[in-house]
């Protein structure tokens, strides 16, 4: 672990939560246009900017930590060996850190900067919404972060086709949040959830816990399908470079 990596996972948070998160803020339900009857950016719009968004930091940082800018995808390469623990902990810091950044900057757009928050809750995420329960907020975030999750280690690995994982990663995020917005606004990121919410407060942090705990258990359970997968050989390999490392 070194300090490009961490600054890499900080500003690569930051963006997604800013960029993406901000997406909907600030005009998921807007109109726009001179007449201004256009349709803002809407649920499509969102779940693009998600995936545009991952699809940039995983090119530009990916070379430098790997740019998992969530605390998921960093769990699952620790439980799948391919990242020392010392090296998780100094990610998860990191990526909280600059969700929080991220948070607090959207904040201040919508309450000094005069700008309307479309979502009316900084893009937080909830249940017992009128869309989806407790139990079915629970089930939907671990099973789309179990897709997504594992659809990252398939495509990281040193036999997939080399230079096309940040494509595969984005759009896969494009899809799960095409599910997701409609009802929970789509975690499957810790950080993602946790930084909007301490500035939102009331529900959204009464309810965040939800959107750090299944993201987490939807890791675990993409690696356990990814090595399920897997041939002895790779398995024996895998277990030779985490001890190396």
């Amino acid at each position: 672990m070194n300090a490009r990596s961490l600054i890499a996972e900080f500003v690569g948070t930051f963006l997604l939560v800013f960029l993406a998160v901000g997406t909907a803020v600030f005009g998921i339900a807007a109109v726009v246009g001179v007449d201004g009857q256009g349709p803002g950016s809407g649920v499509v719009g969102v779940a693009l900017a998600f995936g545009l968004v991952l699809l940039g930091i995983a090119y530009a940082f990916g070379p430098i930590s790997g740019a998992h800018v969530n605390p998921a995808v960093t769990l699952a390469m620790l439980v799948g060996r391919r990242m020392p623990a010392a090296q998780a902990v100094g990610y998860w810091i990191v990526q909280f850190l600059g969700a929080i950044a991220a948070g607090g900057l959207l904040k201040l757009f919508v309450s000094s900067f005069g700008v309307t928050d479309y979502t009316g809750a900084l893009g937080t995420n909830s249940y017992d919404n009128g869309a989806i329960n407790l139990a079915g907020a629970f089930v939907l975030e671990v099973v789309l972060t179990a897709a997504f999750v594992l659809v990252i280690l398939l495509v990281t690995e040193k036999i997939a086709a080399p230079g096309f994982a940040g494509i595969a990663i984005g759009l896969t995020l494009t899809l799960v949040h095409l599910v997701g917005i409609p009802l929970t606004g789509t975690s499957v990121n810790p950080a993602r959830s946790l930084g909007p919410a301490l500035f939102e407060g009331g529900t959204a942090l009464q309810q965040v816990w939800l959107f750090i705990l299944a993201p987490l258990i939807g890791a675990v359970v993409a690696v356990a399908i990814w090595k399920a997968t897997r041939t002895e050989e790779e398995e024996e390999r895998e277990l030779v470079a985490g001890d190396e490392r």
